[in-house]
């Protein structure tokens, strides 16, 4: 039977670029679906956590940003931190990550093609959608994902419904580590991008509410921004949790985000949508899929727990007010949190 690539990956983001990166190496032929044009944005605190960075790099994709060392969150005038064990992050543009990892896959031959993976079939040999044919088809369209739509994969919005918002300011860092701000209704996520840039992620359950809004609501950190001036628009995420029945349906399975999501709270987001392209390859290279739902609720379940739980615990007022508070008297329980999550 004559196929166009073994492998076809709707989805350009680094989901899908390295799922196309981990097949090339397997020996697969790769063609990526993905109607967006370069550089393709996306709303995301733009932190890579140490472990990530570290998969980043074995793929030999080196993004250039800002290296952060640990984690501080701050209420007020508290603050706890805890440096990285593992050696630093990194703070990456999300629009430079996928540049660098787009040159990377070019070079190692992964072919493009522009538009939208529409009209799925599949049968026992293989699957067709956006005019190729392949022996198999990796989801890696995010949030909303066509393609387990069209695989007949079902999917909810979970509760509480969260959303995220980011933007960009020109000013110097002012700190080497990510800090996190909490109020009573929102986080606020700044991150070092670039020596003379920081990004703002708002994370946030008021569903309809403008960003400066939000950002009013940490007044010690509006006060930091006094004078910088925004360095591009407002993008928005959500809601952000999205409960998947599965993650394979026939010769289709799912990466990233499409694979099911809980929240951007703990910011691990790059590192497990690799971790989850390492399990996919494997399963693809083996000529079964069988085994990749016991793979990714393994690789996903400390992520999957821990997430939950903070969230569904800092929707109790008093409970989210005696986050910051607690992980300053117990620095040993805030320092081991943040290496688990670093990894």
């Amino acid at each position: 039977m004559e196929f166009d690539a073994d492998v076809v990956i709707a989805g350009g983001g680094p989901a899908g670029l390295a799922t196309a990166l981990l097949a090339r190496r397997a020996g697969m032929s790769v063609v990526v679906v993905e109607p967006r044009a370069d550089p393709i944005d996306k709303a995301c605190g733009e932190g890579l956590m140490p472990g990530g960075l570290a998969r980043l790099l074995a793929l030999g994709v080196d993004p250039a940003g800002v290296p952060f060392h640990g984690i501080a969150y701050r209420a007020g005038r508290r603050q706890a931190h805890a440096r990285f064990a593992a050696g630093p992050g990194r703070g990456v543009r999300r629009t430079t990550l996928q540049a660098a990892l787009r040159e990377r896959a070019v070079s190692a031959g992964v072919e493009w093609s522009s538009g939208r993976v529409a009209g799925l079939r599949q049968d026992s040999h293989g699957v067709e959608a956006a005019g190729v044919r392949a022996r198999w088809l990796v989801g890696a369209d995010g949030l909303h994902s066509r393609v387990r739509r069209e695989a007949g994969i079902a999917s909810t919005a979970g509760a509480p419904a969260r959303f995220g918002q980011r933007r960009h300011y020109a000013v110097a860092p002012w700190s080497d580590l990510v800090e996190v701000w909490w109020s009573a209704h929102a986080e606020a996520y700044v991150t070092p991008v670039a020596p003379d840039l920081v990004g703002i992620a708002i994370l946030h359950r008021r569903a309809g509410l403008g960003y400066e809004p939000l950002l009013d609501g940490f007044p010690e950190l509006k006060a930091r921004l006094r004078g910088a001036e925004p360095a591009g628009p407002v993008r928005g995420a959500g809601p952000l949790r999205r409960t998947v029945q599965a993650r394979v349906r026939g010769r289709v399975l799912l990466v990233g985000d499409a694979a099911g999501y809980e929240d951007a709270l703990t910011g691990e987001g790059v590192s497990l949508a690799l971790d989850q392209a390492e399990a996919a390859v494997s399963a693809l290279a083996d000529g079964d899929l069988t085994g990749y739902e016991a793979q990714w609720r393994r690789r996903t379940r400390t992520y999957r727990l821990l997430t939950r739980g903070l969230v569904l615990l800092t929707a109790v007022p008093p409970v989210r007010g005696a986050v910051v508070p607690l992980c300053v008297a117990v620095p040993p329980l805030f320092r081991g949190a943040v290496n688990v999550l670093a990894g």
